[in-house]
């Protein structure tokens, strides 16, 4: 999906043009993988745009560069305030927001603690990640070859670039085999996440999605889905999941701040009916929550004017 300039982009406390918005040949993080970043949502709300779970998304990226070692050099209500800024900036009343702290120029080898931490922000509109009918239509999905990376080698807990490596290759292989989107399932074969969203299935009438352990990001959006569906009187576990439980299972959804909730209509060339009832009652209610209509989630909304 192409990226619409907006006008400006927040770069280690300033805001600069986009077009300025630049870095070196020899950024460090470009050779070699290591950095954290964020995807954040702004909706158009009754009160003006506001940013869903901003200050748990920034708490996320100072998470991400802990595991990874990186000194983060803003704090998360710097980065909240930055935040605002730059979506206050671009005059969009709802936008796709891209946080991301990298080591940059000045020293090259693996060796990253001589190596300063440059922080960015931009936004742009983007619609639903996996298509504007995936939650009426559903995405075809199809089991990755590739296996999700385990937590001794390339820690799936934090939100780190060079992970992603491993997503765009299944990623790819999916849509080349004409699906839309792909399943990765970590060392052991248990389901983990898709190549950007958490996964809920439905059996005998419970959402279950799997756990942190399988390899899976700490969605906020997944938590967000948990929540919404507890009040709305559905069960929810966390727990493993097999491929043979994808193919049986009564519904089946992904969601992350990109694919927001999309339905799934089949898993390698199983059908699954779609979109199911709670698939559909959730997504409902979480297209309200984060346009600021619902009272007992206000607190999730942190405006921008």
């Amino acid at each position: 999906m192409p990226i619409t300039p907006t006008a400006k982009i927040w770069m280690n406390g300033s805001l600069v043009d986009w077009a300025d918005a630049q870095i070196h040949i020899l950024t460090h993080t470009l050779h070699y993988g290591m950095g954290v970043f964020e995807g954040v949502r702004a909706y158009e709300t009754p009160n003006g745009p506001a940013v869903f779970r901003l200050t748990e998304h920034m708490a996320r990226l100072h998470n991400s560069a802990k595991i990874m070692g990186m000194d983060m050099p803003y704090s998360v209500d710097e980065l909240v305030a930055a935040t605002k800024a730059v979506v206050h900036a671009s005059g969009l009343p709802s936008a796709y927001i891209r946080p991301i702290a990298y080591y940059g120029y000045g020293e090259m080898g693996l060796n990253t603690l001589p190596c300063s931490v440059d922080v960015a922000i931009a936004c742009w509109p983007w619609g639903a990640y996996l298509g504007e009918d995936a939650l009426s239509k559903g995405v075809r999905m199809k089991i990755s070859s590739w296996t999700r990376h385990d937590h001794n080698t390339m820690p799936p807990a934090s939100k780190t670039t060079g992970n992603y490596v491993n997503s765009s290759l299944a990623k790819v292989e999916a849509l080349k085999a004409g699906y839309d989107e792909a399943i990765m399932l970590n060392p052991q074969g248990f389901v983990s996440e898709c190549t950007g969203e958490n996964i809920f299935v439905a059996r005998d009438g419970v959402l279950i999605t799997p756990p942190i352990a399988a390899g899976a990001l700490e969605g906020i959006t997944q938590d967000t889905v948990a929540a919404i569906a507890d009040d709305m009187g559905f069960e929810v576990r966390v727990d493993y999941l097999t491929r043979s439980d994808l193919y049986v299972c009564e519904e089946m959804f992904v969601c992350g701040t990109a694919a927001e909730i999309s339905a799934v209509n089949s898993v390698d060339d199983r059908t699954i009916p779609c979109p199911g009832p709670m698939t559909t009652a959730i997504a409902e209610e979480y297209g309200r929550v984060v346009r600021g209509h619902v009272d007992r989630y206000k607190d999730w909304l942190e405006h921008v004017n």
